[in-house]
Parts: structure tokens; sequence; C-alpha cells
């Protein structure tokens, strides 16, 4: 399958699963539940590399680009207005970075709209309800596999972004490119190639850097899903509140 048509086909996932959610009231909010829940989880457990000098622009970056609960689809109807004409409108390096992105959003939306089936009516907006809810929805899910796959191509996103820094010439293509991307109405994903390949050019020590920080984001979203899949529900969900703790701190010392 042609890049343009896997993108069309991710996006028209996420379009559905999106209609299902907005057309009914419980559903969305525990949707919302879920989103918003993950990224605190994800502040919580990188909180030392939030306020780290070497990678607190990473992680920045895959919590608002990766993790976040944000609304993506202005990005995503800009990926299928585009998907014909990827190939010659972007570097090839860029296509394949965002074939990886438009795969991963619907992974991840596939992953977190069944979460919310579960999660619907079972949070009663307390803390520590909240992680139970979180716990059970995961473990009632299920899917490891894709658990660990969706691990996988976030690495991998975050590998190709590593490997366009060390492209000749593309960040002043990117930047030659900013107008007309304008112009075509692809400013989200202009700026989201901008945004990483910045953050990744940024980082000291170059590839040796940027592998280093994806070889954390490994290792503790692996011991997450490990524990998340544990029968020890009690200590998953004092894990949780312990993480969600860690974010809002973060977020009222921002």
């Amino acid at each position: 399958m042609d890049a343009a048509q896997t993108i069309r086909n991710a996006v028209a996932r996420v379009t559905a699963l999106r209609a299902q959610t907005q057309a009914d009231l419980h559903l969305h909010s525990a949707t919302v539940a879920v989103k918003k829940f993950q990224a605190l989880r994800f502040a919580g457990t990188y909180d030392d590399l939030l306020g780290s000098k070497e990678y607190g622009s990473a992680t920045r970056f895959f919590l608002e680009e990766l993790y976040s609960d944000k609304d993506y689809s202005l990005r995503d109807a800009q990926f299928a207005r585009i998907a014909g004409a990827l190939q010659t409108f972007f570097p090839q390096q860029v296509v394949a970075t965002a074939v990886s992105l438009a795969q991963l959003h619907a992974l991840t939306e596939e992953l977190d709209h069944q979460m919310a089936l579960v999660w619907t009516g079972s949070s009663s907006g307390t803390e520590a309800r909240d992680a139970a809810s979180y716990v059970r929805a995961w473990n009632t899910v299920g899917q490891s596999e894709e658990r660990k796959r969706q691990l996988d191509v976030v690495l991998t996103v975050g590998q190709e972004l590593d490997r366009l820094t060390r492209t000749p010439g593309l960040r002043l293509m990117l930047k030659m490119m900013r107008r007309s991307a304008l112009a075509a109405g692809l400013g989200s994903l202009q700026t989201f190639l901008e945004s990483g390949f910045d953050t990744f050019a940024g980082m000291s020590g170059k590839g040796q850097r940027a592998l280093e920080f994806l070889g954390i984001i490994r290792a503790r979203e692996s011991v997450w899903i490990a524990r998340l899949f544990a029968s020890d529900a009690v200590t998953s969900e004092s894990a949780l509140r312990e993480c969600l703790g860690k974010a809002l701190l973060i977020s009222v010392e921002n």
C-alpha cells in the first residue's frame, strides 16, 4: 500500500471513531477523561526530563504532539487533503514520518476509544477513582501486543525525526516550504515538522543524545505497560496517583 492510501485509511478510521464519540455525550466525556489522564501520566512519568536542559524540549514535544489530549482534527484534515500529493509536495524522508504519524494516531485513537467504552460511567471524578477506572479499562481492553506496537510506532516517529536532522539542506527546505504550505492550508502539518526537526536538532550530542532520549522513553513506557498489565491493581493505581500528583505540581509551577 502506498503512502497516500495508508494515510487516507488512517485518517478515515480516526474520523469514524471521532464521529461515534461526538454522537454520544457520555462516550465523549469518557474519551476526554482517558486522554487527559494519559497526558497527565506522561507528564508525571517524565517530570525530571521536563525540567532537564538536555531533554526538556524533546519531552515537551512528545507530550504535546504524541501524548497530548488536544484535538488533532485540523492536522488530520490536512493529512487527508494532501495525501495524494504528499510524495511530490514533501521530500521522501518527510513522507515516511507523515505515514508513521498517521498510523500512530489511528492506533492511539482506536485504543483510547475502546478504553472510553469501558470507562463510561465508571469514574466518580476523584483522583483515586480515576486511577482505578484507568487500570480497569486498560486491562478490560487488553491488547498487549497493540500496546507494544503503539510504543514502537512512537519511537519510530522519534527516530525518523532524528534522521531528518541529519539530512543535508532539509531544514532550509522546510523553511522555504513554509509559505507554500500555509497557502495550501497545511500550516498545522508544517508546524509539526518544523517543531520536530528543531527539537531533535537542538539536543546537544546530536544523534547520540536523541538515541539516549528515545531509550529512556522505551524503558519507562515498557515498565508502565508491564505494570498496568500486572495482576496487582492496587500497586498500579498507587503508581498512577503518584504520577498524577507530579503532573499537577508541574502545572501549578508553570
